[in-house]
């Protein structure tokens, strides 16, 4: 009967999965970016490996450094091993659980726990096994197994949400790899940003220098009063003060990269004081908006989530049906060792269980609207992530076309001021106007090559955004 029990809950395991199947999420995306109609977008190569495209090997170098020893990466990929050891416990649910037993025990019976028949010996005699008094040795030999076939899919739906949450960390470490390269591409374009900064400010600060030295000569010359001579000292205290600002704000920078690189913060000091220029920020076509559904990691992470909320209702609803457990312990028991090994000695039970909730109180019907709740939840959170990706990929277009417009005005003004710095300085030689004339003009250049410089620096860490946006950063992307 057992037996026959058992082959039925057999037939029946696997036929009946409860709960919801999975099915991808729809998710209305426009046909095109309302500011790039580009539909031939960057290969998948070349998204993976982006920062190759401002041609600065340092950057390269320092990119491949934050994705390997990054510490959030490395603690992604410790919460992958995590997941991964999670789905081998859900799926060892499905399994029989089998446990070797060997034991050896010594009892005696006390005499006056039990009476002694009439006629059996005396008590403490040591006689008949059983009887008061009497002691005895046991040993055992055997295995028990127990198997709670998943009848109604519960451990299948768990084993299914164990995998998409794996899923899900695989995908939130190549977010934070893709992460960890903007942020250091970032700070890597400011840095540079501030050193030209730098080289900018103590230009002008020489210029004020020469004319805080022209107005005191101009002073005591009885040519100008002590008004403009302190006014000038307060302009050269003023860019001497920027200056210090702009050194420690690119120190921070290089301690930041160090951080983000997964070594201590000073490390880098001598590999980044060095000035070096602003990469020049490539072209960068956006493709079609549909791309990221693929591309960006963060919403292939939120889509796993989706999937193991969907298969947690199943976890939840299989708790409102029968559980059936299949026990089995065979055994080798015997008094005396040397008779354990014996076919006499065997001993076995089999047997078959039904469990069947009748009232809980409302707790299943409770955790299934839990489960369906967070389902819901994980859905909205979905859909926001591709709206939030749609955004960012438009915001990072609209920074840099308006980016490359206004450098592109700056340097019309730069060539334009530069011409008449020019005249100015043959003017002076022909005595035709002061060396403040030219100073002045000097000083106008100044600014508006300050402008290019920030807006260069924004260029590049607006194209940044761009790549990220768009779904590149992982290594993984290119194979």
């Amino acid at each position: 009967m057992t037996a026959r029990f058992a082959l039925a809950a057999l037939l029946l395991a696997g036929c009946t999965t409860v709960g919801p199947d999975y099915r991808q999420p729809d998710v209305a995306v426009p046909a095109q970016y309302a500011r790039e109609h580009n539909a031939n977008g960057l290969s998948d190569s070349e998204l993976a490996n982006w920062w190759h495209q401002f041609g600065d090997p340092q950057l390269d170098s320092l990119v491949a450094r934050a994705i390997a020893l990054n510490l959030d990466v490395q603690s992604a990929a410790a919460r992958i091993r995590e997941a991964r050891a999670r789905e081998t416990l859900a799926g060892a649910r499905n399994l029989p659980t089998i446990d070797a037993q060997a034991s050896a025990t010594r009892q005696r019976i006390s005499e006056n726990a039990i009476p002694t028949p009439p006629g059996a010996g005396a008590p403490g005699s040591g006689g008949a096994f059983g009887l008061p008094g009497s002691e005895f040795g046991t040993f055992r030999l055997g295995f028990d197994a127990s198997w709670e076939i998943d009848l109604f899919g519960g451990t299948r739906r768990g084993i299914e949400a164990a995998g998409a949450h794996t899923g899900a960390a695989i995908w939130n470490r190549r977010d934070l790899q893709a992460t960890a390269a903007a942020e250091v591409a970032n700070a890597y374009f400011t840095l540079r940003t501030l050193q030209e900064s730098i080289a900018n400010t103590e230009a002008d600060l020489a210029r004020l220098q020469r004319e805080e030295q022209l107005r005191r000569a101009r002073f005591k010359g009885g040519l100008t009063s002590g008004i403009e001579v302190e006014q000038q000292k307060s302009d050269t205290a003023n860019a001497a003060a920027q200056l210090q600002t702009l050194r420690a704000d690119a120190d921070s920078q290089i301690h930041a990269i160090g951080l983000l690189a997964g070594t201590t913060p000073e490390a880098l000091i001598a590999e980044l004081s060095p000035a070096k220029a602003i990469p020049a920020a490539p072209a960068i076509p956006a493709g079609l908006p549909s791309d990221l559904l693929r591309r960006r990691p963060d919403i292939r992470a939120s889509e796993r989530d989706v999937a193991a909320a969907t298969a947690d209702i199943g976890v939840a609803t299989a708790d409102l049906y029968p559980r059936i457990s299949l026990t089995a312990a065979p055994a080798l028991v015997s008094t005396a060792l040397a008779s354990l090994l014996d076919w006499g000695s065997r001993s076995y039970s089999l047997g078959a269980s039904l469990l069947w909730p009748i009232f809980d109180g409302g707790k299943a019907r409770a955790n299934i609207a839990v489960a369906n709740a967070r389902q819901e939840q994980a859905l909205m959170a979905y859909r926001k992530t591709v709206l939030t990706a749609l955004k960012d990929v438009e915001d990072a277009l609209s920074r840099t076309q308006a980016d490359r417009q206004r450098l592109a005005d700056l340097a019309r003004s730069h060539e334009a001021i530069s011409r008449a710095e020019q005249l100015s300085r043959t003017r002076y030689r022909g005595g035709l106007v002061t060396l403040s004339d030219v100073l002045a003009n000097e000083g106008r250049r100044l600014s508006v090559e300050k402008q290019m410089i920030e807006t260069r620096g924004a260029l590049a860490r607006d194209s940044v955004a761009l790549f990220k946006a768009l779904g590149g950063g992982w290594p993984e992307q290119q194979p």
